[in-house]
């Protein structure tokens, strides 16, 4: 066994400070000599991506566990100190949602905060991601957490924060944060205050349920389609095991969907997600008890993930059900939203639109012909935070949409993070609306393209898991900027364009042709002669290697014939490497 593993090992069992359960976990792993689970627990520490920090359940300084939920917080309380002062005293709201020992962290978290002179604010039962969002906006504190894997296997969990605007932690927050953190190397300072004192002196309180009032009145608010329509829609929706049951359900009896129905076996929250395979409402898969749920007058199947920030979606047409991506049913919100708030007369002169650079580029041609500025920026729903935070401040612009291929959504700034509950609404009154004048979402994403040119989005994924996983994904990356192919398939790579140093650079003769001034991120594109975009982008939160296919062409016909030709040259390069 590697000295250095072995060393970091003993010093975790040897810890006081950490709690018992955990230090036997990794000394049975000792004894029993159990190499490559202890390298895979040891070789790195935790560290924040584009959603915070997440990994598997487990003791080890690359699982997640109690101590690490204690050093992070003791992280995050100490870098809130040294962003303010005596006249703005600190405070976070914490949430948590249905996953295996959410409740616990939660509380443990709750409990460094209180200890560090930090107001605590937690609501009495789990709660999505969304409205703790909103309750960062409402109750202005200086920060904020959820402790949520979004729609990761059950194995995991996580610790996502936001900072003051409710958004997720960017430069130079994060980095301010991970150094704070990694200054506590020893456990027995993090200083805690027992939950039941904590309580008693009102270092932390319970948020009362008239903020999800505000909430729904707010969701209520953006909404703009007809209720007496809502009637007629037949839809099933499932939470997946999560926190989506109680919001949902309450915002589609308020705008009157009399023939909403959900899959029963799926309404209870649980971290084991006993039904399906993983929470990914992405996975047509997991949708599959709603297909056997649906009437024959349902039209309409929507899911969110545990933590209700994402959606799912599934449409009946011309008899069958058609899985949606997150590009396109982003497409329908989008241009539904625009043509509707044109026609009442209410697209604010100065929008704007956020999307990223992996989304299809159908957002930005919809958006710059209703005369609205589009701005793009790196994955990551923070970064679409962070333009709006930009145009706050500069006071330029009203902000209309943002939107993620991995199926995130943003109708307004009330929330400044994807919300679920709002998205999944919205999309319904749509359809709705498209039921009334007899054609589905489908039907009204073909009009589209008729309109803007025919678009095809898909995504290849490839899991590497442990040390030598991610060794792999780094030398793909690695060999991907030293050696960038020409040409995929039969077609040449026109421009590459490296995120990592910003550079745009001419594929053909290898010359720097530009600066793009995103900020860095590890992210190659490869625009190809025909407009067609590929993109590689190891994951900031899973052990995998991403790589998007956004395709353009003249019909249908021809880009189902495109992808399938692009999507295998480009992986017959990735094997080779």
């Amino acid at each position: 066994m590697e000295k250095e593993i072995l060393e970091k090992a003993l010093a975790w069992v040897q810890n006081s400070s950490i709690d018992t359960e955990s230090r036997q976990e990794i000394d049975k792993l000792i004894q029993e000599n159990k190499e490559d689970e202890l390298v895979s627990r040891f070789y790195k520490t935790l560290e924040f991506g584009t959603a915070g920090m997440r990994g598997k359940l487990g003791a080890g300084l690359n699982r997640f566990n109690v101590p690490l939920v204690r050093q992070a917080s003791q992280g995050l309380a100490n870098y809130i100190h040294s962003q303010t002062n005596k006249d703005t005293p600190p405070s976070i709201a914490i949430a948590h949602d249905n996953r295996l020992f959410s409740d616990v962290f939660t509380r443990e978290a709750a409990c460094v905060f209180a200890g560090n002179g930090i107001k605590t604010y937690l609501f009495p039962s789990l709660h999505t991601t969304p409205v703790l969002s909103f309750a960062v906006r409402t109750l202005r504190t200086t920060a904020g957490v959820v402790i949520t894997a979004s729609h990761n296997p059950p194995e995991y969990n996580g610790y996502k924060v936001y900072w003051s605007d409710g958004a997720q932690i960017t430069h130079p927050h994060d980095e301010g944060i991970m150094q704070c953190i990694q200054t506590i190397n020893d456990h027995s300072r993090i200083k805690q205050m027992p939950y039941q004192e904590a309580l008693g002196k009102e270092w932390i309180d319970i948020i009362f349920e008239t903020l999800d009032q505000k909430y729904y009145s707010l969701v209520e608010q953006i909404c703009i389609g007809n209720p007496e329509k809502n009637r007629d829609l037949g839809l099933v929706y499932t939470p997946l095991h999560g926190t989506g049951i109680v919001p949902v359900r309450e915002i589609f009896r308020r705008r009157h969907f009399d023939q909403f129905s959900t899959v029963k076996e799926q309404e209870e929250p649980d971290g084991h997600f006993p039904t399906v395979s993983s929470p990914n409402p992405e996975n047509p898969s997991a949708l599959a008890l709603a297909q056997q749920t649906a009437a024959s007058t349902d039209s309409l199947i929507l899911a969110t993930d545990p933590d209700s920030d994402r959606i799912g979606a599934m449409v009946r047409h011309q008899g069958a059900w058609i899985a949606l991506n997150g590009n396109q049913i982003g497409e329908l919100l989008l241009n539904y939203y625009l043509n509707t708030m044109q026609k009442m007369n209410q697209l604010p002169k100065d929008g704007y639109v956020v999307s990223t650079i992996v989304t299809s580029e159908l957002v930005r041609k919809m958006t710059e012909s209703y005369g609205l500025i589009y701005h793009e920026t790196l994955t990551g729903f923070k970064n679409i935070a962070q333009i709006i935070r930009e145009q706050e401040i500069k006071q330029n612009g009203t902000f209309f949409f943002g939107m993620e291929e991995a199926h995130g959504y943003m109708f307004s700034d009330f929330v400044r993070d994807k919300d679920g509950i709002s998205a999944s609404v919205i999309f319904a009154e749509m359809a709705a609306e498209l039921k009334h004048q007899g054609k589905t979402p489908l039907d009204y994403l073909d009009e589209i393209h008729q309109i803007y040119g025919f678009h095809e989005d898909s995504q290849i994924n490839h899991v590497l898991e442990g040390q030598a996983g991610a060794q792999q994904i780094q030398k793909i990356m690695e060999q991907l900027r030293k050696a960038p192919p020409q040409s995929i398939g039969n077609h040449d790579v026109k421009i590459l364009k490296d995120y990592q140093t910003n550079k745009v650079i001419n594929s053909q003769n290898g010359k720097v042709i530009g600066k793009m001034g995103l900020g860095n991120s590890n992210v190659l594109a490869f625009d190809m002669e025909d407009g067609s975009r590929i993109t590689a982008r190891p994951s900031g939160t899973e052990p995998k290697i991403k790589f998007y296919f956004n395709l353009c062409g003249s019909s249908k016909t021809a880009l189902i014939e495109a992808r399938q030709h692009y999507e295998q040259s480009f992986m017959e390069i990735i094997h080779q490497l």
